[in-house]
């Protein structure tokens, strides 16, 4: 399947910008489950400054906003080939080894309430099957709504919360097997929907190393693996390793942020 993908976050700020900074994780790489056909990154109120894989092999731009600047447009397009291997990543080539992803990071640190699910994992001589079964507890312990947790909720806050959206199932999820040393990791990156080609945000999922499998996709959020609907961005410890776009200011009060999202076959 072939996607095309326009994502563009524009920022407007009622001063102008003493100093801005953001670092963006806007560009898929290709791998075995997709193949980047062509794809761009346009800055408008600032400039890349810099291209770097960061610490987790994610393709990464430093953007520095004009000084005096009062709006930055940053739009991310391209097509990208997918492929469908039920989500499972061999991990073969990459630099981390796996266990490193049984790290716990203050996002993703199990409180009472997520040790209690960990505790209805069962035998790990059926692990996928295990973990979609815990995939849905998650779900239903947790339904989707977007009005209650922000991007700096943390998995234990959202649990007690009942309510959250695709980070914080994700983020859920990697804490329950992280608490039972199961390496787990965060993906953000995009998914096609039947239902609309515009989406307000990207879309985040987790992947679970198995033994003999290598990594594997679970998208708690839909109840699926990942399959040729879906394009990873960057992989990370939690949502802020793999956040799309983060940065840093001086200047530039009351900021507001509008997204448009258009994903399309």
């Amino acid at each position: 399947m072939i996607l095309s993908i326009k994502h563009t976050t524009s920022y407007s700020y009622e001063e102008g910008l003493t100093h801005a900074q953001q670092q963006i994780r806007l560009k898929p790489s290709s791998n075995l489950l997709q193949k980047v056909l062509n794809w761009d990154v346009d800055v408008e109120g600032g400039q890349i400054e810099l291209i770097y894989p960061d610490q987790f092999d994610n393709q990464t731009m430093l953007i520095q906003a004009k000084c005096g600047q009062n709006k930055i447009r940053i739009t991310a397009h391209g097509k990208v080939e997918t492929i469908d291997k039920i989500g499972v990543l061999d991990g073969k080539n990459e630099l981390i080894p796996p266990g490193y992803f049984v790290k716990k990071t203050p996002r993703t640190l199990a409180g009472a309430g997520i040790k209690s699910i960990a505790g209805k994992v069962g035998s790990k001589t059926n692990l996928i099957t295990e973990l979609h079964s815990l995939s849905n507890i998650i779900l239903k312990a947790v339904p989707y709504c977007s009005t209650i947790t922000t991007t700096e909720t943390t998995a234990e806050e959202a649990f007690k919360a009942g309510v959250g959206v695709c980070q914080d199932h994700a983020q859920i999820f990697i804490s329950v097997l992280r608490h039972l040393s199961i390496p787990a990791r965060y993906v953000s990156g995009y998914l096609l929907t039947e239902d609309s080609v515009s989406h307000e945000a990207s879309h985040a999922w987790s992947e679970v190393f198995i033994k003999g499998l290598g990594w594997v996709g679970f998208d708690v959020s839909n109840g699926v693996s990942p399959d040729e609907r879906y394009v990873r961005l960057a992989v990370g410890l939690d949502s802020f390793d793999a956040a799309p776009i983060r940065g840093i200011r001086v200047g530039g009060q009351n900021e507001s942020m509008l997204v448009s999202l258009q994903i399309q076959q």
